[in-house]
């Protein structure tokens, strides 16, 4: 899961709630059928964190300080080498495993971070903004690890780089001020949230003629902008009165009349960008998915609109 959300939507204080660290005002959460607040030793066991800082130990190796860990999460003591190299190999740190974290470079103390959340095999894994301040090599490193965790654990990922949750998340959960306003897959969410359809055309003529084209060919049943593209014009046509295949159609006669030839023609997808843009504007008021209803699979899910009033919170 892509946890997402502008700065100050909630989502940091959602993943401490979630995992015991901050007591909610009101709500319930349920850990594998176990209350964080009635029953936290059997929730937490189920739960691997790692927080927007590592909780490293600077002074200790990496194997001492998952050892330290392996120790506080109960990892029975005949088992503790075995866990501490698994995790090890899991997060690729076995030429670090006796450097003390303080001579690691950031990217590594992030891998030792991730390390001790997967420390006794926790069934979800929870992940507060785990690349942040990392280089483009380290970012990929850590995005890459991330994506193999997802065939054993339930990992929610918490980003503000969109092409990141959009690279490894199945599903994408969007908040704004503290309130859910999308539950859906990435896909699914681009095409939900298209209140147009959109298609961009290159014409080879100037910016005028291209602006006269498109108005002959819808009147004012479209909108359309036109910009200079290597001495021809890139025209993106939005309506919400024709389909993709009308639009196409309409705007290829309306160019051969005036023998204006088109070069490129493709509908315009909306980005996971756009969609995050669209839900979090103007307090996030629009149209909101909701997460109420019958659970859905990512190849059912398909996202709904809110009652009025009927927002989740978190």
């Amino acid at each position: 899961y892509g946890f997402l959300g502008p700065n100050g939507a909630g989502k940091s204080t959602t993943m401490n709630i979630l995992t015991g660290c901050l007591a909610p005002t009101e709500g319930e959460i349920l850990i594998s059928g176990y209350d964080i607040l009635e029953e936290p030793v059997k929730a937490k066991r189920k739960i691997g964190y790692l927080p927007e800082i590592p909780p490293v130990y600077p002074e200790r190796t990496v194997r001492e300080y998952l050892r330290f860990v392996a120790e506080a999460k109960g990892v029975a003591k005949a088992d503790v080498n075995a866990e501490i190299a698994r995790v090890i190999s899991l997060t690729g740190i076995e030429a670090y495993e006796n450097r003390l974290i303080r001579h690691m470079s950031k990217g590594y103390r992030q891998r030792v971070g991730i390390a001790q959340a997967l420390v006794g095999d926790p069934e979800i894994i929870i992940l507060d903004e785990p690349t942040v301040g990392l280089d483009p090599q380290q970012i990929v490193e850590i995005r890459d690890l991330i994506a193999s965790l997802r065939h054993g654990h339930t990992v929610i990922l918490s980003s503000h780089i969109l092409s990141e949750i959009q690279a490894v998340s199945d599903m994408v959960i969007i908040i704004h001020q503290g309130k859910i306003v999308a539950i859906d897959t990435p896909e699914h969410l681009e095409r939900a949230f298209k209140s147009n359809v959109s298609v961009e055309a290159v014409i080879d003529c100037t910016k005028e003629e291209a602006e006269t084209i498109v108005l002959e060919a819808f009147g004012s049943g479209a909108e359309c902008t036109a910009e200079d593209c290597d001495g021809a014009t890139k025209t993106v046509i939005r309506s919400s009165n024709f389909s993709e295949k009308e639009i196409a159609s309409k705007l290829f006669f309306a160019a051969a009349d005036r023998k204006k030839p088109i070069l490129s023609l493709a509908a315009k997808r909306l980005s996971l960008e756009e969609v995050f843009l669209s839900l979090t504007a103007d307090g996030g008021e629009n149209e909101k998915p909701r997460p109420e209803g019958k659970e859905e699979g990512p190849s059912e899910a398909g996202t709904k609109t809110a009652d009025p009033g009927k927002e989740a919170e978190t």
